[in-house]
């Protein structure tokens, strides 16, 4: 008898080299110069075989942003690193970072694009940050409370100036990305927000590489 399984992945693999085309696409034009079109014909499809698997060129972008969110939550694990620990790992966050320019370049082209009116990206970006901002505030906290921070450390201005550093800085590597140390750079500035030299005394994750000195 046939293997049922074999149309399903086969199913499967065209749909996530489809996601893979479109990542590539949106990231070079934008969501709105990128054409159904083109993204078709790279993955050997008409645009009705494309619609087929993601009804829209909308529904197409939100696979995308989906992919990218569960690539981020894999690393991070199943739990989430307390206090500065947490900080930390937004530091080991930029340096894998400098290891996927194509994801990079997605993120601040669409995160760009979406504070457009009408923008089909602009609540899933909205609903992005204000998430993050609230991990950054919790761990903040969490390291307020252990006695890592100073008592009186503004969490919410940090957390927010923090995002801002990383953010900006993923756009100045993209456009020189052997000028910018993205890693370093993170490092430095959550060092002079929380406490000087705190941040260096969290250990990293096992199994990270060596940080550059700053």
């Amino acid at each position: 008898m046939p293997d049922a399984r074999q149309p399903q992945a086969a199913a499967s693999g065209r749909r996530a080299e489809i996601l893979r085309i479109a990542m590539e696409t949106f990231a070079t034009r934008g969501y709105h110069k990128a054409s159904l079109a083109e993204i078709a014909e790279r993955a050997g499809l008409t645009q009705a075989g494309v619609l087929h698997h993601f009804h829209s060129k909308a529904g197409l972008l939100t696979g995308v942003l989906d992919l990218r969110d569960v690539s981020d939550l894999a690393e991070l694990g199943t739990e989430r690193p307390t206090g500065l620990a947490y900080l930390r790992h937004l530091v080991d966050t930029a340096r894998r970072n400098a290891e996927r320019a194509g994801i990079v370049r997605l993120y601040a082209v669409l995160s760009a694009e979406s504070v457009t009116e009408g923008h089909p990206a602009q609540g899933f970006f909205r609903g992005r940050y204000a998430g993050l901002r609230g991990q950054v505030v919790a761990a903040l906290t969490e390291a307020r409370d252990l006695g890592q921070v100073d008592a009186e450390l503004d969490v919410d201005g940090v957390a927010t100036a923090v995002i801002a550093v990383m953010d900006g800085l993923q756009i100045q590597w993209l456009l020189a990305p052997d000028a910018v140390d993205m890693a370093a750079t993170t490092e430095q500035v959550i060092d002079a927000l929380v406490g000087h030299g705190r941040l260096r005394q969290v250990p990293e994750p096992d199994g990270e590489r060596e940080r550059p000195q700053a």
